[in-house]
Parts: C-alpha cells; sequence; structure tokens
C-alpha cells in the first residue's frame, strides 16, 4: 500500500514527483524518498521519515537536488521498521534505482543468492533485492529494459516498479503485476504513477497497464511488452478527472470534504444507473445470468464486507435468493462449497484490492465464473477480471476512513436488489415506479442529514472523553453500527465494538456501566418496541444511551443525547445510507477532539494492494 511516482521531462522533475507523492500519501505515509539523475550523471537521493512535507523541506534546503529523471515514494511499511535506510528509492551500486509498491514473496532465497554474489544490503527490505536484481542482469547484457523484463519474470508476488539508470538517464522503466500502475503522457515528458490524481497537475492523458505489463518511457513516446514479451499498444485515454476535484478546498480535512459531497455523489451514481431497473446496467449477459442464479455471494473487506452485509438483507428480502457474505482474506484461503450458479459479487471501491481480486480468481478457478464487480475505477484490475461490473460514481476519495464510496457502494447494492428482483418476478411495474421515486430522494434526505452537524459535533465532545464506545442497531442497521464502529476506531483510536442490539442480554450487556456510552440507532419503521426495550436494559444499568432516531417517547427523554432525524415517511431499505451519515461526522468530529490525523490515521492505508 505504497505510492509510487516518476518519469522523465525536459525540465526538473522534483516538483512534479513532490506533488505527486502529496497526492498519493493516502497510500501510505511511514517514510518518503525521492532519487534523480543529477546533472554530473549522478544518482542522488533525498529520504525521510514521516510525511512529503519533510521531505519538500530537505528538497528546497538542498538546492543541487534537481534532474530530468527522477522516481519518487510513498511508504507504508511491510518489510523492515521504519528508518531511512528502508525508505525507498533503493540503490544497487550507486548506478541502479527503485522503487516498489508490493511485496517480494520469494524475496529471502533471491536474497540469498545475491549475497552470494558478493552483493551488500543496506536495508530489511524485499524491495532492495529488485534493485541488485537489475543491477545484476544490466552489468552482463547492458540493456536496462531487457534487464527489468527478465528480473519481474523472476519475481512471486506483487509489484508496481519504477527503475531507472545512470547508463540510461533519459528512460525510465516500470512494471506493474497486481499493483495499480498508470502512464502519463504529456508535453515532451512521460511519468507513470500508481493512480491518475497524482500526475493531474501535468496531464490528464493516461495509459492503463494491464498485469504483466513492462513499459519504457522516453521523453516523447512510451513502450509496453505484455506479459508473453510481445509489443503491445496501450491506448491513451482522457481522464474524467480534474485537478480541482483532488484539491482540498474551503474544508479542513478530506473526509470532512466527502462526507459532504455525498449528496451530489449519490446523485452521479443515480444517474448512471438510469431510470428503471435495467440488467443491461451489469453487462450484456446479465439478465441471463441473473435469471439463472440460486444463490449471490457476496466478497470483500473492511467497510466495502459491511455495504454487502446490508446487501444480503436487501437480497434475500426482496428476491428470496440465498445471500452469503463473506471476508476476501477468509474466502481464498479455505475449501468453499462450489455452486456454478451462484452470482460472486465482489465489492472494491479501487478494484485493485489484493485480497477481493485473489478470491474472484480463487472463485474462477472452482468453476464460479458469474462474477460482478462493483467498484470506483472503471480500469480497475477487478474490473477486467469480473465477467459483469457496475461502476460507482463517487469520485476520488482520499480520506483513509471511506464515506463517499461507502454509501455509492450501497446504492448500486440496492439497484442491484431490485433489479434481480425485477427479473425474476418480484417486481411489478408499479413497485419499480415507486422504488425509483425513493432513491431519487436520497440526496435530499442525505442533505438534511448533513445540517445536524452542529449537533453531532455537540454529541463528539462528550464521546471524545471515552475510551471504549458499543455501536447497536438492528436489522440492516446492524451492519451500519458496525461501521460506525470502524469509522470511530479507524480515526480517533477509541476502542469500539458493535453489536445487533437483540445480542445484548447474550454477553455484551456485561460492559454496561457509567463509562460505557452506547451509540444506539432506532428508526420508527424498524423494530422500534424490540430496540426501545434494549435501551431500557441499558438505562437500568446506568449505561449513557447516545441515540439516533426519528421517534419520541419516555425512552428518549432519559438518553445522554438524542440526535432526531427526519426519517419516519422513509422507506426501510433507505435507512441505512442515510443513518451512516450521522456515524461519520460523529467519527470525524470525535477524531478532531483528540487531535488525531483524520486523513492518514496511524498503521493505515487507504488502497489495500498487498496481503
Amino acid at each position: 500500500m505504497c505510492g509510487v511516482v516518476g518519469g522523465v521531462s525536459t525540465k526538473n522533475v522534483v516538483p512534479v514527483i513532490l506533488e505527486g507523492l502529496a497526492r498519493l500519501e493516502y497510500r501510505g505515509y511511514d517514510s518518503v524518498g525521492v532519487a534523480v539523475i543529477d546533472s554530473k550523471n549522478r544518482l542522488v537521493r533525498e529520504r525521510a521519515t514521516g510525511r512529503v512535507k519533510e521531505l519538500s523541506d530537505l528538497c528546497v534546503t538542498n538546492k543541487d537536488f534537481m534532474g530530468i529523471c527522477g522516481i519518487g515514494h510513498t511508504r507504508w511499511a511491510t518489510h523492515g521498521g521504519v528508518n531511512i535506510p528502508n525508505a525507498h528509492p533503493h540503490f544497487s551500486n550507486d548506478s541502479i534505482a527503485v522503487v516498489h509498491n508490493g511485496i517480494i514473496e520469494n524475496y529471502a532465497g533471491l536474497k540469498l543468492e545475491l549475497i552470494r554474489q558478493g552483493y551488500k544490503f543496506d536495508s530489511d527490505t524485499d524491495t532492495e533485492v529488485i534493485a541488485h536484481l537489475i543491477h545484476s542482469i544490466f552489468k552482463e547484457n547492458h540493456d536496462l529494459f531487457e534487464a527489468v523484463k527478465i528480473v519481474v519474470s523472476m519475481l512471486k508476488g506483487a509489484y508496481a516498479i519504477g527503475v531507472m539508470g545512470i547508463d540510461n538517464p533519459n528512460v525510465m522503466i516500470c512494471a506493474r503485476l497486481g499493483s495499480p500502475l498508470v502512464l502519463g503522457i504529456g508535453n515532451n515528458e512521460t511519468f507513470f504513477a500508481s493512480d491518475i490524481s497524482a500526475l493531474l497537475p501535468v496531464t490528464d492523458k493516461v495509459v492503463y497497464l494491464e498485469d504483466g505489463d513492462v513499459a519504457k518511457l522516453e521523453l516523447n513516446t512510451y513502450t509496453v511488452y505484455d506479459k508473453n514479451n510481445r509489443l503491445v499498444n496501450r491506448k491513451i485515454n482522457v481522464s474524467r478527472l480534474s485537478k480541482d476535484s483532488t484539491e482540498l478546498g474551503n474544508y479542513s480535512h478530506y473526509m470532512q470534504k466527502e462526507i459532504f459531497e455525498q449528496p451530489y455523489a449519490i446523485l452521479e451514481t443515480l444517474q448512471s444507473l438510469s431510470d428503471k431497473f435495467y440488467p443491461e446496467k451489469f453487462g450484456l449477459d446479465a439478465e441471463k445470468i441473473f435469471k439463472n442464479i440460486d444463490k449471490v455471494q457476496i466478497i470483500a473487506c473492511g467497510t466495502s464486507f459491511n455495504a454487502g452485509y446490508i446487501a444480503k438483507y436487501w437480497i434475500e428480502e426482496l428476491t428470496g435468493l440465498e445471500c452469503s457474505v463473506e471476508i476476501a482474506s477468509e474466502y481464498r484461503y479455505r475449501k468453499v462449497a462450489v455452486n456454478k450458479n451462484s452470482l460472486i459479487v465482489n465489492i472494491s471501491q479501487s478494484g485493485e484490492t489484493a485480497d477481493t481480486i485473489a478470491a474472484i480468481k480463487y472463485a474462477h478457478e472452482l468453476g464460479m465464473t458469474n462474477t460482478l464487480s462493483i467498484c470506483n475505477v472503471p480500469e480497475s484490475s477487478l474490473v477486467r477480471l469480473s465477467k459483469l461490473h457496475i461502476l460507482t460514481e463517487a469520485g476520488p476519495e482520499i480520506g483513509v476512513a471511506s464515506t463517499k464510496a461507502f454509501t455509492t457502494q450501497l446504492v448500486v447494492l440496492l439497484y442491484l436488489s431490485f433489479t434481480l428482483a425485477k427479473v425474476r418476478g418480484f417486481l411489478d411495474e408499479k413497485e419499480e415506479l415507486e422504488a425509483m421515486q425513493n432513491l431519487r430522494k436520497l440526496p435530499h434526505l442525505i442533505t438534511a442529514v448533513l445540517g445536524l452537524d452542529e449537533e453531532i459535533k455537540a454529541m463528539a465532545t462528550e464521546i471524545a472523553g471515552y475510551k471504549n464506545a458499543l455501536f447497536l442497531g438492528r436489522n440492516v442497521l446492524y451492519p451500519i453500527a458496525t461501521e460506525g464502529a470502524l469509522k470511530l476506531k479507524e480515526i480517533s483510536y477509541i476502542h469500539a465494538e458493535s453489536y445487533a442490539t437483540g445480542e445484548l442480554k447474550h454477553g455484551p450487556l456485561a460492559l454496561i456501566d457509567d463509562d460505557m456510552p452506547c451509540i444506539v440507532l432506532m428508526p420508527e419503521n424498524l423494530l422500534l418496541d424490540k430496540i426501545e426495550s434494549n435501551v431500557q436494559e441499558i438505562l437500568a444499568r446506568k449505561g449513557l444511551v447516545y441515540l439516533f432516531t426519528d421517534n419520541e417517547s419516555d425512552v428518549t427523554k432519559a438518553c445522554k443525547k438524542v440526535i432526531t432525524l427526519n426519517t419516519k415517511d422513509v422507506a426501510p431499505y433507505l435507512l441505512p445510507i442515510i443513518y451512516v451519515v450521522p456515524l461519520q461526522l460523529l467519527a470525524y468530529y470525535v477524531a478532531i477532539c483528540k487531535n488525531t490525523d483524520v486523513d492518514k490515521p496511524r498503521n493505515l492505508a487507504k488502497s489495500v494492494t498487498v496481503e
């Protein structure tokens, strides 16, 4: 989960690389580094532990640090601790420099062989192995491009790498397998990066590399060979993203910006889905596949898993189909029951989540090929692997804690649920019209919740004083309670758990005292009487209830704090998309109170491209 960027130009590339790294910092921020070939044809580098700002200061101080060929890296530590020697770029014999995102699984054996050849290692990383391997081949064939192609054939694992050498000062080599990598095509300059957002300040022309590709970048051209070592044409696309779409604007943090962008993101997603439930939105074969399946298997990780768990309620209620939800890292490493009539639904914001990609490949190996991906990135690995796909229109999400990507996933999953119901004869024309009308209300309903900003901020100032929190919800709001707990612990570091409210008396009630805030979701039209009884159980034990509800009763008056949502007349299937927004705001303001790094929480990175 690192970020890489680099390129060749007719002008100094250091400012471009630094800005690119700042835009990739959501991918990792333990340490950071830049290397260039300077005017004396020497490899030079600056590295720092911490953030891009520290590195920028070093580069500004070193006025001689410039070059027209350079690479940069922002690190999320895997092999080796957070220190300068482990920070990328890594050198071999001061002639080859490498940056790398991913994990090389067979690095240990390769390292032993290189040590036997006389290579000395300055770091604990798997990446330094790549640099020395390339050097060992290059000193024999004197062809950097061919050396990289030979080396990547020796590597097992995942990688997106950038390579430069002093014998080829106007050439950059890059390669990818299992980790994202794109090319940016400018005027008299060519770049590579983990994400196009890193290159938007210099170009909107992007080339998406495929798994196994190795590319040679020069000032006015690029050459790509595929995994079979065949010359291929990877076309230039024009990115729909703008530089402004990834700017912070008037907000304090990206997470805050992305929470408040949700009405617009949901509107964009709804507009992309049309005015009826069309199976063709998922692919040409979708209607035939949807009619013939007898089970839905959802596979995802983290926040996307929570979205999938909500979809289980929708799919089973609307279609009668059995729906299972499983964590991708568990699914791929166990013997699963094979049902070739299953629809395998894979959910990932980036489309590059390593465990989810491995899970879909595993399903394919077992003969379960009716795969559907739900993703925010059109050219991602997950989309290309799947028989069917549908895109969210969340736009760029920079904050590590997902917000608008989650709610747009929910919108698409609800659209899928109704589409399955329609195709299978469980949704008539009148019900379809009503469901679409309800969906179109979502942007307005979310905007109304965002208007409770100040009330939620006041609640957050109280919860920030506690070390633990319990989130409770029932039915479709149980996974939302889980998502709320995840958000709180991700960015505020408060220990938080979630339970289905009815589970209280089966164990968690032992935790209740006057030092345990309980965040309870209690809409009127979803098991109100049952949840009220559970709240009474908490209050009877001097528990602190922070309630989100649309109901007013004696129970609500006894709670510590109540946030009232206007959802009495809202269809129950819309409630998860609405109720998650105040929990996002709550987590955000608690983190502000605790002065944590909201957008870059410790030990985490956004795009999990390694296991």
